[in-house]
């Protein structure tokens, strides 16, 4: 099954690699560094769908990019050290901070001896609910019960709805469409039900994956105390904070430090929105992590830090080190800053 999306992306990359205007936009849109943004390292076979594939590199492509990444010139720099910069306006050469969301036990199997060989600082945010298992890693645990079966029947409150799943083509076409009915049609605290039933019709232990793919507070405690490691939050339960009341949004983002205080012995500084795209996350947001108390927080907005940056320390963008483009040519045309504005209206500086 082709994806149209994505081949007309990496079209564009190519096309503008092989131009050679990357070079030439770097001189306004390169900036002062970049935040890159991982969610799971390791070498694990795709499911029939692959729906999720964009979450996942390998490790020999971190090791691959990050050795690209110096040889481009840039230092790398922990979140900390990121703050202190854009806030001091200190000039410099160009940085780089590597930040991971949700937690993955890979991020300690697989890509720490990388980063380690690379002395490379790297933030992990966590969302105590997954880590505790009160909620789910929803959108692998519905991959895999579509993977599963050729039919997949989903109770709403307009009707059973059937989704038939026998060929690969309709197997990523009920994942997307199941996709959309959860983040989209239900409240965000009612996902948890939805995505229970639909484990348990296909035979699933609900928890069990997030146990499986997530590191404990054990494993978190070893995590915090390595040089290289900084561990941010992810908000309690990684819900999509825009569809909350500003109550419960509130509570999401200043309960998670709390949480994470009584785990781990140490108030994170820096936050990761859940999702971070427009619909999850707006100016109400980054004010109740300014309130909050945070250094910092990160959205998934595609730019790089520019000096203006200074004034939105709780709207950074990120680069997604992504699945679908494992190319550090690739990465390398997005770290010159011409994708910028090709993403983002043809904004340099990118916030909410």
């Amino acid at each position: 099954m082709i994806d149209r999306g994505e081949l007309l992306r990496k079209l564009i990359l190519n096309a503008i690699r092989f131009s050679l205007l990357a070079p030439l936009a770097s001189r306004y849109y390169s900036g002062v560094g970049a935040i890159l943004m991982l969610h799971r390292v390791n070498v694990a076979p795709l499911t029939t769908i692959g729906a999720n594939r964009h979450l996942t590199v390998t490790p020999g492509f971190l090791d691959e990019l990050l050795t690209e990444v110096k040889r481009l010139g840039f230092e790398f720099v922990s979140m900390d050290e990121t703050v202190e910069r854009l806030s001091s306006g200190r000039r410099g050469g160009r940085y780089v901070t590597i930040t991971a969301d949700d937690a993955y036990r890979d991020n300690l199997v697989e890509a720490l001896p990388v980063l380690e060989a690379h002395d490379a600082p790297m933030t992990i945010y966590v969302a105590p609910g997954l880590t505790e298992g009160n909620v789910f890693l929803w959108w692998e645990l519905l991959e895999e019960v579509v993977s599963r079966r050729p039919t997949v029947y989903l109770k709403t409150p307009e009707g059973r709805m059937v989704f038939e799943c026998a060929s690969k083509a309709e197997k990523f076409r009920a994942n997307a469409e199941i996709h959309d009915y959860l983040t989209e049609k239900i409240a965000e605290e009612d996902q948890l039900d939805v995505v229970r039933e639909l484990a348990w019709s296909s035979g699933l232990d609900p928890r069990e994956l997030g146990k499986k793919a997530l590191l404990d507070w054990d494993e978190l405690r070893g995590m915090v105390a390595h040089p290289l490691i900084t561990i941010g939050a992810h908000t309690v339960h990684h819900y999509n904070l825009r569809r909350l009341s500003e109550e419960k949004a509130r509570r999401e983002i200043t309960e998670a430090a709390g949480i994470l205080e009584m785990e781990l012995g140490e108030k994170p500084r820096h936050l990761a929105y859940p999702y971070g795209y427009d619909a999850a996350v707006g100016a109400r947001e980054v004010r109740l992590a300014r309130e909050a108390g945070y250094a910092s927080a990160v959205t998934t907005r595609h730019g790089l830090l520019q000096a203006e940056h200074a004034a939105h320390l709780h709207a950074l963008p990120r680069i997604s080190i992504n699945g679908r483009y494992q190319c550090v040519k690739h990465v390398g045309t997005m770290l010159s800053g011409i994708t910028t504005p090709i993403a983002n209206r043809g904004r340099r500086v990118v916030t909410v």
